[in-house]
């Protein structure tokens, strides 16, 4: 009998997630506390280094790449993050959703030895993210699960690790099915992993919880609370010490647990502190305090943990939209998938700040999330640069449509939320969670069967699941382009019936995709809503952001801002492009639209040149999307005419052709579709030469002026390291290369399209080669050849553990350039 039941489990088992041999576990110590100087060098280590991979096959597919005697050494080597399927070629029968790339399925592999020192304690490894899906082994047992990888597991090694011969830990990942997802997700290890060392007595998993419940300019009330696991039968204290931004202890508080519970895990609550004085976080002072957190147990300390938090206030209400500590702030956000660019799927924290701080430079102060957590240092990131942060769990509460997961959704949700709340409450950027995407058009999108309530029951059981961890923020859930009922503009009375759907108007805020013209009518009929366009057309530019009544309403995120994978309509553009930033985060001309309205402080103006052959435009999610292109180049046939716009905020541009006025004209700011931009038709382009606006305010006094010139013929290349002073040699920073083809004057060569070849050598390792070109077939990691596009090219490389020279060589066709950069000791 126990022959056959072993058989049928090979037979329900993927070929590619082959049992591992299991073997008898020894028993093991028991474990006990040991001060924590004994051991606090290893007591959280970056495990991302030298891991090896191999793609799942169908000529390997049957191998058994969990068991500790398997021969790895054929295998690539690679440091994390890492995403195995933005490697793979693109493939039109991928799909336009998942980014024109195959489902895949790979492996991981490290092996590593035991100290000595972790003898008698916990030790763990926490993956920050396992795309989409994957199971994690340890000498041949499986100890850990994910069936949604956007949200981090902890894998217990403890019971199966070896002190007398090296340890293989092996992680199986998959992109889960092509009908999954609707984005490109990526595959594999793209986050951090760590492994730490703890006592039996330690601060729980994401344990310590601090909130600020009452902010003035003058005192702030800091209130603390520290989750321990492991402390029954033993004398534990908590102590806290918060240090304000310079460091300076400005205040301590401690505890004991409590005495009548059986509790081993147990939330206590310590004595809030009153800080006066407090240096307030905000998007243009994002202060960050400190809370050193430290557990003592009989006498020895046995944890402790450093958290950041800011001290802030936050507030919503029908009346003015949102307050950040009593300043009315008008979120002026972007809503994008969590991809970043050549890097594909693979989280850094170098391209999520660059990303972040370029928006910022726009004028934007908000990121939506969608439609899944981004990674832990997403949110620690922001919390630094000032950007405000809508955190979202998922996209629809379904088992069946676009969900990957091996095991549904509706049997693990609470897991997920428990995790994620845990994980992000702490950051100040962090205003607002986000339960879920585009609901209400069809009930088994809605979570829970048999309610019919268009999800309203499943967002009150979340909502109250959100709080038990998290009471400091409201939660919403963005709402598909639809009316109550599930009315869409495929019904007759879809112009007519403006009643916005129950779902909105059970959250404690109500968010809202596109149709932004109905918002009034909206709040006509339900006048206590607290209002958030989460997603608004960037096809339609300002119109949505002038159709907002900005003093009342909260705020508006465009969807798209910068160009993803994934989710294209056609072959073979590889993603959404109707963007106003390409995915090298380098700006369009109708960016500088935005950041006008965004910035209306800083005078504006920027010349944008018609391309009519690039227009386009589709029905997607029930309204219409897509973008007129735009350049900034002076470069076409003699005694041709060409069509552009002036972006500005100011009064009036005077456009000049070669040195000559050929007229002003008045920024239209009556119409909302026609403000800021103004329209030239037929600009003679003569022979070449210059094109420039010069903007004024209302007494004729120049503000600003934007110049574009007609380049020659390129005579070298401008090579520009971004960073070039800051880059850190700790194994995970990048450097960011911008490489333009240039004139003799310096002019940039849009029409210069030659292969460029890259050559490295020093102390950094080649990432990603990035022309910008959304419809390339070519790869963008593994080559050190690519052709140019539009005169540019971006060069990423990451350093490498020891501080050194690196030198790069460039060459394309009769054009050469240097360029000489070093790496920093992390101080």
């Amino acid at each position: 009998m126990k022959n056959i039941f072993f058989s049928l489990l090979l037979v329900i088992i993927p070929s590619s997630v082959t049992m591992a041999q299991y073997q008898n576990v020894p028993e093991k110590a028991p474990l006990v506390n040991v001060p924590l100087e004994k051991f606090v060098s290893q007591q959280k280590t970056l495990f991302n280094f030298n891991w090896k991979f191999q793609l799942v096959t169908e000529k390997n597919k049957n191998t058994d790449f969990a068991s500790p005697t398997l021969n790895d050494s054929s295998w690539r080597t690679l440091d994390l993050p890492h995403d195995f399927q933005f490697e793979q070629p693109w493939t039109e029968a991928g799909g336009g959703a998942r980014g024109f790339k195959p489902m895949c399925e790979g492996w991981y592999r490290k092996t590593f030895q035991a100290d000595p020192l972790w003898k008698g304690k916990r030790v763990v490894m926490d993956f920050g993210g396992i795309i989409y899906l994957g199971d994690v082994y340890l000498n041949g047992y499986k100890i850990a699960s994910t069936d949604y990888g956007y949200v981090g597991i902890e894998a217990d090694l403890t019971p199966y690790l070896h002190f007398d011969k090296e340890n293989v830990v092996a992680v199986y990942t998959s992109t889960g099915p092509k009908k999954g997802s609707r984005w490109y997700t990526g595959g594999g290890l793209f986050r951090d992993v760590y492994l730490q060392v703890q006592n039996p007595t330690h601060i729980a998993r994401h344990g310590i919880y601090i909130t600020t419940p009452e902010v003035t300019s003058d005192e702030a009330i800091v209130a603390i609370q520290v989750e321990v696991d492991g402390w029954q039968k033993h004398n534990v204290s908590v102590r806290t010490t918060v240090r304000n931004p310079e460091g300076k202890v400005v205040g301590s508080t401690q505890n004991t647990m409590p005495e009548h519970t059986h509790q081993t895990c147990t939330e206590l609550k310590l004595p809030a502190i009153t800080l006066k004085d407090p240096q307030l976080w905000s998007c243009n002072t994002p202060q960050l305090y400190s809370a050193d957190v430290v557990v003592i147990a009989d006498n020895i300390v046995v944890d402790s943990i450093t958290e950041q938090f800011g001290i802030r206030k936050l507030e919503f209400s029908p009346e003015f939209g949102f307050k950040l500590n009593g300043e009315k702030i008008f979120l002026q956000g972007n809503a994008n998938h969590h991809d970043l660019g050549a890097l594909g799927a693979a989280s850094y924290d170098r391209a999520i700040e660059r990303m972040m701080l370029q928006l910022k430079a726009f004028g934007y102060n908000t990121i939506r999330c969608s439609h899944n957590p981004y990674s832990d240092s997403f949110a620690r990131i922001a919390d630094r640069v000032g950007m405000l942060i809508v955190d979202e769990l998922t996209d629809k509460w379904s088992d069946n449509d676009y969900w990957g997961g091996r095991r549904p959704f509706t049997h693990i949700w609470s897991d997920l939320i428990i995790e994620w709340i845990k994980r992000d409450r702490n950051r100040p950027s962090i205003i607002l969670w986000s339960l879920g995407n585009e609901l209400q058009i069809r009930e088994g999108w809605a979570g829970f069967g048999g309610i019919n309530d268009w999800g309203i029951t499943t967002y009150r059981i979340f909502n109250q699941l959100v709080k038990r961890f998290d009471d400091s923020r409201l939660t919403t859930v963005a709402m598909f382009p639809a009316r109550a009922g599930a009315i869409t503009r495929h019904d007759k009375d879809f112009n007519n019936y403006l009643v916005p759907p129950e779902l909105a108007c059970a959250t404690e805020v109500a968010s809202f995709n596109y149709q932004s013209d109905k918002y009034a009518a909206y709040l006509q009929y339900k006048p206590d809503l607290i209002l958030f366009q989460a997603e608004a057309e960037t096809y339609k530019l300002l119109e949505p952001f002038y159709n907002m009544d900005r003093k009342r309403t909260v705020g508006i995120a465009y969807w798209g801002s910068a160009e993803y994978w994934g989710e294209s309509n056609k072959w073979p553009k590889k993603g959404w492009n109707y963007s106003f930033f390409d995915h090298t985060m380098h700006p369009h001309p109708q960016a500088y639209l935005i950041k006008s309205a965004f910035m209306p402080e800083v005078p504006e103006v920027h010349i944008g040149v018609v391309d009519a052959a690039g227009a386009e435009s589709v029905s997607w999610n029930d309204v219409i999307v897509g973008r007129m292109v735009l350049n900034e180049r002076w470069n076409y046939e003699p005694g041709s005419k060409q069509s552009l716009f002036t972006y500005t905020n100011a009064h009036s541009v005077e456009l000049l052709v070669n040195g000559k006025s050929i007229g002003t004209q008045l920024n239209d700011t009556t119409e909302i579709n026609l403000r800021n931009m103004i329209y030239w038709q037929d600009i003679p382009y003569g022979n070449g030469g210059s094109l420039e606006a010069i903007a004024r305010d209302k007494n004729g006094n120049e503000v600003a002026h934007h110049r574009i010139e007609s380049s020659g013929k390129a005579v070298a290349l401008k090579i520009e390291a971004e960073t070039p002073t800051d880059w850190k040699a700790d194994g995970m920073d990048l450097q960011y290369i911008n490489v333009t083809a240039v004139d003799k004057k310096g002019r940039p060569v849009w029409t210069y399209n030659e292969p460029l070849t890259l050559q490295i050598d020093g102390s950094a390792q080649f990432v990603a080669l990035d022309n910008g070109d959304h419809y390339t077939s070519d790869l963008f990691q593994g080559v050190t050849t690519k052709q140019m596009y539009q005169g540019r090219m971006q060069i990423i490389l990451r350093s490498n553990r020891e501080a050194g020279d690196v030198k790069l060589k460039i060459v394309s066709a009769n054009l050469k350039g240097n360029i000489k950069l070093k790496t920093i000791t992390n101080e």
